[in-house]
């Protein structure tokens, strides 16, 4: 399958001009991330593939006659940040906020829109989560102007298990090190829970402050005192980084399994040592064949570099807004965003990955997930090294997929 197929065709179909006279209001998305500082790495990635998107959706001609504007906005770094941003996005008129660098951040934003939205008819809403992964957000924090297209900690360590264990690579003895907050909370309790089906035993937890710790050479001590096999961590940013420079310092030999270990720099920091890591990604460029081939191609075309890390994922949230968009007609000349909501809850699309759908009970999108490891035998190389993510299993939506969570009560308009 040809990215003609998986992409472009499915952004041009869905953005088919409304047979309407009226006079246009431009559609405003906004990326509302860390676009500054020493966070800004993730932020910046996210910036990225907003672009990309919204340029090919302006490409196939926009949403009814007008282009798509993408509006930017630096949360710097914290939920206060995001909250005055957000307002500042509220009194810019834009339509759908894009966010996904921290699930403390998330939180704050699907609140705030929430509120808003309750409080201002007409003038709604949607906040597009392409990376925070926290189950509150699709738990009791579930609403209605809330999608999410990333995965969660039950989705991402059931897959990672399955694969580790199907490559004989997990273990009997586990350490789990994460951030101490929602999203790492998270993914502690997904780890102690799949400890079951993957054979192993938990030796050790260990919750750490996000994005403040320096120097993680005594944590890597205390993972090397327990003999593990595995380390699985939910970690990403500065977090990640420098827990795998600290791990190459100290020569530690447990495997890692990991959600981000893609994330840009992680594995020039590594090196060799990286060999044989896991992660548990929604894209692999092996894994989706030629057309994954093909989206490669283009993206490194337009944006300079592959798409790695949370890149694909916010480039399929994109699609699925372009897809509802083309089914929305315009309201006295705008969009309107509850209808497009309505819209979006019931939209699927063909990736290179295979079939993305928003389940409309806690608006998760159902997405194929890959195990893969840090391999010299890697299709695509990462990082200017001779080392890549070598696809070990290959889930579609359907087998990746975890129950809604009972928490999520969803209150829809009218």
């Amino acid at each position: 399958m040809k990215l003609h197929h998986t992409l472009t065709c499915t952004l041009s179909s869905s953005l088919l001009l409304a047979s309407t006279l009226a006079v246009a209001a431009p559609v405003k998305i906004a990326v509302l991330e860390t676009l500054s500082g020493p966070q800004a790495s993730t932020g910046l990635t996210y910036r990225t593939a907003a672009r990309y998107a919204v340029d090919k959706m302006n490409a196939d001609g926009g949403w009814n006659g007008e282009k798509v504007q993408l509006v930017e906005y630096d949360n710097q770094g914290g939920p206060a940040g995001a909250a005055d941003k957000l307002r500042a996005a509220i009194a810019d008129g834009v339509q759908i906020i894009v966010q996904g660098a921290s699930s403390a951040i998330g939180g704050q934003i699907t609140e705030d829109i929430r509120k808003h939205n309750l409080r201002n008819p007409g003038k709604e809403l949607i906040y597009l989560n392409v990376g925070a992964e926290a189950l509150e957000l699709t738990g009791q924090k579930c609403q209605f102007y809330h999608f999410r297209v990333a995965g969660n900690a039950q989705v991402r360590v059931k897959a990672l298990i399955a694969g580790m264990k199907q490559a004989d690579a997990l273990g009997a003895r586990v350490y789990s090190i994460n951030q101490n907050y929602s999203w790492g909370q998270d993914m502690e309790q997904a780890i102690v829970d799949n400890a079951a089906a993957g054979g192993y035993q938990v030796v050790e937890k260990t919750l750490h402050d996000v994005n403040k710790v320096q120097d993680f050479a005594p944590y890597v001590n205390k993972i090397a005192a327990t003999n593990a096999d595995t380390v699985m961590t939910g970690n990403w940013s500065n977090d990640l980084l420098l827990l795998m420079k600290a791990t190459k310092a100290a020569g530690l030999k447990a495997r890692f399994g990991t959600v981000y270990l893609d994330q840009p720099g992680n594995i020039a920091n590594a090196g060799d040592l990286a060999l044989g890591h896991f992660v548990v990604q929604a894209f692999n460029a092996e894994a989706a064949g030629a057309a994954g081939a093909a989206f490669v191609d283009d993206y490194k075309a337009k944006a300079g570099h592959a798409p790695s890390f949370i890149e694909p994922q916010t480039v399929f949230g994109l699609m699925m807004v372009a897809e509802a968009m083309g089914r929305v007609k315009p309201q006295d000349g705008k969009l309107n965003v509850q209808a497009l909501a309505r819209e979006l809850e019931k939209t699927s699309i063909e990736t290179p990955m295979g079939k993305v759908s928003m389940r409309p009970e806690d608006h998760q999108a159902l997405m194929p997930m890959v195990v893969s490891m840090a391999s010299k035998d890697a299709s695509y190389k990462v990082d200017g090294t001779d080392l890549g993510f070598k696809p070990v299993k290959t889930f579609s939506a359907d087998e990746a997929a975890t129950p809604a969570q009972s928490t999520c009560k969803m209150q829809r308009p009218g």
